[in-house]
């Protein structure tokens, strides 16, 4: 059955019918395009401060990522749930579902954006002073946590926006509102540091200020699209139906997102302990890998918006098909990158730092990680399979386990051991770094076996609904 909306049904793709490869470079090459605009808000603070800062101001903002992760992605991932929801319905063809799912996701960006706010802004010294930051860094990790928290609100209803888009095809229009917001962010970063001194908080601001805007751009976008996920401001409540599915798919890749951050916090506790000069090398280094894991999320977003929309249109073989397609395309995308990465490491990493020290600790951890980063875009991309036919607690829980729980026995153990040898510490950073690459290879096997029961089971309870259909009369 060909699925259309109301209006302009140009700009959404039905996924339950033609060629599916095609499709998904379609749907995937605005997402890169977005998830790179993305990541250069970060990447414009780091390199602003870490040219033109203070000394430590680039071990300040880089440093900070784990701790903000943290906080934002319980409530980040109901917008993965909010994206399956609408993925599914618009699939089935049930539009006044599609309508009531997006309306009930811009009611729980709203709440959950202040909530976390909130949370963040009154916490974040406290948990920068768990995660052992160093006295000369924390003042200004400190500073740059809290106005970033001030812009959360924007931040997370330009999330759930762009997550109700991609849901139904949609990816062109989320990247033109981050093209823009992107460069007024860039051209922020440089007026608040370079002409008005302000550092780290110059950097924050600019980063809020440009989270509005994207925020702003996407609200508007909806509200004027015809069709099922047309934004009516009168209609925005909570629908406790469509709540409770998104909270199902969503909460459990929220606590999976922030249980990683857990583990990262402790991995970032590790690293705090060598100082500043390891501090902004590794910051630069996962800056630099944050290009290459964006293009493989993209990847990961096809499969769950690929999947959940055949799921609802219960065509299994093209579920199928879409699994092999997505991870034969994340393996070539991340581990071509990650080659490309690796061979100019020490060019990359000279854009954010003149400091010899701090680029050849960035070598180290991109050494470790470049060559073995498409085994978490293969990981990822059976996370999104599963969550696209509805299982979002099977892979959370093989998660905690497998690379946070894996990660954390690591770190007090076989590090633990290693660092009291009195290594040198680049070598005990390798050995740190290692975890990484063992714990996405272990999660990705166990993925790939759910995934393969959980398809067989959703199969055939959809041909057993299928045979206890009434026959139709003519």
């Amino acid at each position: 059955m060909k699925i259309t909306l109301s209006g302009n049904s140009s700009r959404t793709m039905d996924m339950t019918s033609g060629p599916i490869f095609p499709n998904i470079i379609r749907f995937t090459l605005p997402l890169i395009l977005t998830g790179t605009l993305q990541l250069l808000y970060n990447a414009a603070d780091i390199i602003v401060v870490g040219k033109f800062g203070s000394d430590t101001s680039l071990a300040a903002v880089s440093s900070t990522g784990a701790l903000i992760n943290l906080i934002v992605n319980v409530f980040m991932g109901l917008s993965i749930g909010a994206s399956v929801l609408v993925s599914q319905s618009f699939g089935a063809g049930k539009m006044k579902d599609v309508s009531d799912a997006v309306h009930t996701s811009v009611a729980i960006a709203l709440l959950s954006g202040v909530l976390v706010g909130v949370f963040g802004f009154f916490a974040s010294r406290g948990m920068l002073e768990l995660m052992d930051s160093p006295d000369d860094v924390i003042d200004l990790s400190a500073l740059y946590v809290k106005i970033f928290f001030i812009g959360t609100p924007f931040n997370m209803l330009y999330n759930f926006g762009a997550a109700i888009l991609r849901a139904v095809g949609d990816t062109k229009r989320p990247l033109y509102f981050l093209m823009f917001s992107g460069v007024i962010n860039v051209v922020l970063n440089l007026v608040f540091v370079i002409c008005f001194n302000m550092d780290v908080a110059g950097v924050a601001l600019a980063t809020i200020i440009s989270q509005a805007i994207s925020a702003v751009l996407v609200v508007n976008c909806l509200i004027h699209t015809d069709g099922a996920v047309k934004l009516s401001i009168k209609k925005i409540r909570i629908h406790w139906s469509k709540l409770a599915k998104i909270i199902g798919v969503g909460l459990p890749a929220g606590i999976q997102g922030s249980v990683f951050s857990v583990s990262n916090v402790i991995i970032q506790s590790s690293i705090n302990a060598f100082g500043s000069a390891v501090m902004g090398g590794n910051g630069a280094a996962a800056s630099i890998e944050g290009f290459i894991y964006t293009a493989m999320n993209s990847v990961y977003q096809a499969a769950i918006t690929f999947a959940g929309q055949n799921y609802g249109a219960k065509k299994f073989k093209r579920i199928k098909t879409t699994a092999f397609e997505c991870l034969g395309t994340v393996i070539a995308v991340g581990l071509g990158l990650g080659i490309l990465a690796k061979l100019f490491a020490p060019q990359l990493l000279s854009i954010y730092t003149d400091s010899e020290s701090e680029i050849a600790y960035g070598i180290v951890r991109m050494n470790v990680i470049c060559l073995t980063y498409f085994t978490c875009g293969t990981m990822d991309v059976m996370v999104g399979m599963l969550r696209g036919i509805g299982r979002s607690l099977i892979p959370t829980i093989d998660s905690i386990l497998c690379v946070c729980g894996f990660r954390i026995l690591w770190i007090f153990t076989y590090f633990a051991s290693f660092k009291a040898t009195g290594a040198d510490v680049s070598d005990c950073l390798t050995t740190l770094y290692i975890s990484y690459p063992i714990s996405w290879i272990m999660a990705t096997a166990v993925h790939v076996l759910c995934f393969l029961i959980f398809f067989a089971i959703a199969k055939k309870k959809a041909a057993q609904d299928e045979d206890l259909k009434p026959a139709s009369v003519e």
